[in-house]
This record gives C-alpha cells, sequence and structure tokens, in this order.
C-alpha cells in the first residue's frame, strides 16, 4: 500500500454503509485518520472497530447530515480528536422513487437536506481547519443523475444536479486557499440503497438485470470502485484537477442507446 493519505485527517459523511464504508476503509489503508460520521450508530461503530482492529485510526460520531448542529458536532469532533482536518468527502445521501406530484413538502425538503444542504453544512464548519493547511480536498458524492433524469426519482435527480454545481462553485470560490473540490458520479453500484429499492419490486434480479443490460460493462460497480475515484481526487495524484467530475458508471452515459450481450449480476442477489 502506498500510505498516499499518511498524516492525514478525513472527515467522511454516510460512513456506516456503501460507498462512505469503502471509502473510509480504504483511506485508513492509506495511512489517513478518519472521522465516520453517519446516523446509523449501530453500524457506523462497526465500521469504527473493523479500521481499528486492522491497525487504522478511525472515530464514529453520531451525525444526522440534515442537522447543521449536528455537522459541527462531527466535524469538530473529528479535530479533537486527530487535530486539524485536510479532507471532507460528502458521501451521505437519500432516494426515494415516486412521481414529482406524490410527494409532500417534508419529504422534499429532508431529501435536499440530505443531499444538498448536508455539504453547505460541511463547508460552513470544516472551512476553519480545512485553510489552515496548504492543501485540502473535498469530494462530493454525485451520481449520473448529476447529468441526465431518470424516471421516477425526481428529487433525487434535482438534488444531483444540484450536488454537481455546488462542487463547481465551490472549486472556483475556494480555489485561492488550495482548497480543490471535485465531485465523482457513480452509475448502478451494489450499495444497500440499491438493495433496499430492488427488493421494493417482484423480482430483484430481473430489474437488476434489465437495467444492466443499459450499461456497455454489463456489470454493477462495487462501493470500492467508487472508492478509489475518491481516493484519487483527495491527494496529490490528481494535482491540478478542480472544478469538475469523473463519472464512474461502466460506460453508462457514453451511448445514447445501448443494449449489452452479456450481464453480471452479484453472486448473492436472489
Amino acid at each position: 500500500m502506498s500510505r498516499r493519505l499518511e498524516g492525514q485527517t478525513a472527515w467522511i459523511s454516510g460512513a456506516a454503509s456503501g460507498i462512505g464504508e469503502a471509502t473510509a476503509r480504504l483511506f485508513a489503508e492509506e495511512g489517513a485518520r478518519v472521522g465516520l460520521a453517519d446516523v446509523h450508530a449501530e453500524r457506523g461503530g462497526e465500521v469504527e472497530r473493523a479500521i481499528r482492529g486492522s491497525g487504522g485510526e478511525a472515530l464514529f460520531v453520531p451525525c444526522d447530515v440534515a442537522s447543521e448542529e449536528s455537522v459541527r458536532a462531527a466535524i469538530e469532533g473529528t479535530v479533537r480528536r486527530f487535530g486539524g482536518l485536510q479532507i471532507v468527502v460528502n458521501c451521505a445521501g437519500v432516494v426515494h422513487g415516486r412521481l414529482l406530484h406524490e410527494y409532500d413538502a417534508e419529504e422534499w425538503d429532508r431529501l435536499m437536506a440530505v443531499n444538498v444542504r448536508s455539504i453547505f453544512f460541511s463547508m460552513k464548519h470544516a472551512l476553519a481547519y480545512l485553510r489552515s493547511n496548504e492543501r485540502s480536498y473535498m469530494v462530493n458524492i454525485g451520481s449520473i443523475s448529476s447529468f441526465v433524469g431518470q424516471a421516477g426519482t425526481p428529487a433525487y435527480t434535482a438534488s444531483k444536479f444540484a450536488v454537481l454545481g455546488l462542487s463547481r462553485s465551490i472549486a472556483l470560490d475556494y480555489a485561492a486557499i488550495g482548497l480543490r473540490c471535485n465531485c465523482v458520479c457513480p452509475g448502478i453500484t451494489d450499495t444497500p440503497m440499491l438493495r433496499h429499492h430492488l427488493h421494493a419490486t417482484a423480482d430483484p434480479a430481473a430489474t437488476l438485470t434489465t437495467r444492466l443490460h443499459r450499461v456497455p460493462m454489463g456489470r454493477a460497480l462495487t462501493p470500492d470502485d467508487i472508492a478509489r475515484s475518491v481516493l484519487y481526487l483527495s491527494c496529490e495524484d490528481s494535482a491540478g484537477v478542480t472544478g469538475t467530475s469523473l463519472t464512474v458508471d461502466g460506460g453508462y452515459l457514453a451511448a445514447a442507446e445501448w443494449e449489452t450481450s452479456k450481464v453480471t449480476l452479484p453472486s448473492d442477489l436472489p
């Protein structure tokens, strides 16, 4: 292992599962001290113990990213424990599968708070620590829905367009202090969120097969696939890269139409 993040401290939201967990584990392997922020306390504690059991440094802090006070406390708790802060990764997110007229205002506002407003909170309360470094990094998790609409997910799609635009604005406004901000935009990724929505359908395997036929690589990405891209944008391997997006989607957005001949499903999907 190259230990590219030796001596760095990272704060990662949504770190109890999926892309956030994979990013936290990879960052710890690369030498970072990781602050794990998530609303799911039991699972977050398990991730902390697993990282520490493997020789890494980690602290789980319960955090509802929709709450400014909760984000502030989680960031400050991470800094108190490890000293300083160089990297912020905003992974927390939720999705609803429904039509726009079926929402009520509270549901809409909650999704936007978790997916978008949380980035505002993390930037606001991390800035004092980030600007004290010669170089610092923010990576926000967007989606292929940052570029194209998808049926039945209007609030999610709107939020992910916003994440990409906000990432570009942060990159412009804070470049002078040495902060680089970028957006990673995953395609179909085998996360607990995806599994939850698949199992809400009559035939999860058939649903996923249909979706993967549109992906030239013919498989779902793994959280580790996405975490490696987050790592690239969180160190000097990507020096000079800011205000942009890195799409990791198995080729999904490369063509207007696609029907792959071979699909590979996760082995444990019924």
